[in-house]
């Protein structure tokens, strides 16, 4: 028996994973798709206009750059339901709203009227009762020195030259977030609990975690 039918996860289910940067959202996606035998959703980032502009000046380009995301993530939500679900969906799109467009409007870097606009565009896009919002989302935690091991580990140029300071208030802005998300059912898990790149066999308990929560979700439903 496979592991999705062993713990009774739903064919169509779709679970997106949620977590500041280096925490392991994409090796999670990746380990979670084989092991349900689900499809992958990952974020675009190489086809995106607005990056390199946003980078060079914050204030000029930070509402382009996320009315950009906010587009293509609601596309790619309405595809994966579209198709019937069976998805494992790196990153969600309630993070742009919750975090960075929150954050820029916070520094200064996005105008109240930007700001307005654009939150009052997901709302009435994302916050209704039309969309199809995940089964769960899978947030993944961990403290911010586990975090910043991480990404120092990983190496990857343009991490390395961000200050620590901007890390610390990631990791305070995502906490903050998801102790009031409230869109769909959450499974929290601490990454020092397991190790999937190590050990392919801690998958298991986690999706047995999974299962016993999409399960309780749709009998709160009922």
């Amino acid at each position: 028996m496979n592991l999705r039918d062993k713990y009774k996860i739903p064919q169509n289910a779709v679970i997106t994973i949620a977590g500041t940067v280096g925490v392991g959202k994409s090796t999670m996606t990746t380990a979670l798709a084989n092991a349900l035998n689900f499809k992958t959703s990952f974020e675009k980032v190489d086809s995106n206009p607005y990056l390199d502009k946003f980078y060079a000046d914050f204030e000029r380009w930070s509402f382009h750059l996320q009315i950009y995301f906010l587009a293509e993530r609601f596309k790619e939500q309405k595809k994966i339901f579209e198709y019937g679900g069976g998805f494992i969906q790196d990153r969600s799109i309630y993070e742009d709203t919750g975090i960075f467009a929150k954050m820029h409007f916070e520094k200064g870097t996005m105008s109240d009227i930007d700001y307005e606009t654009y939150t009052n565009l997901f709302d009435a896009m994302v916050m209704t009762p039309y969309f199809p919002h995940p089964d769960l989302l899978i947030y993944l935690e961990g403290s911010l020195d586990d975090i910043l091991s991480r990404i120092k580990l990983r190496g990857r140029p343009m991490e390395q030259q961000t200050p620590i300071d901007y890390w610390k208030e990631m990791h305070h802005r995502y906490e903050s977030w998801i102790n009031n998300f409230n869109a769909c059912p959450v499974l929290r898990l601490n990454i020092n609990d397991y190790d999937i790149m190590a050990n392919e066999k801690t998958i298991e308990p986690i999706i047995e975690r999974i299962g016993d929560f999409i399960e309780q979700a749709r009998l709160l439903k009922k």
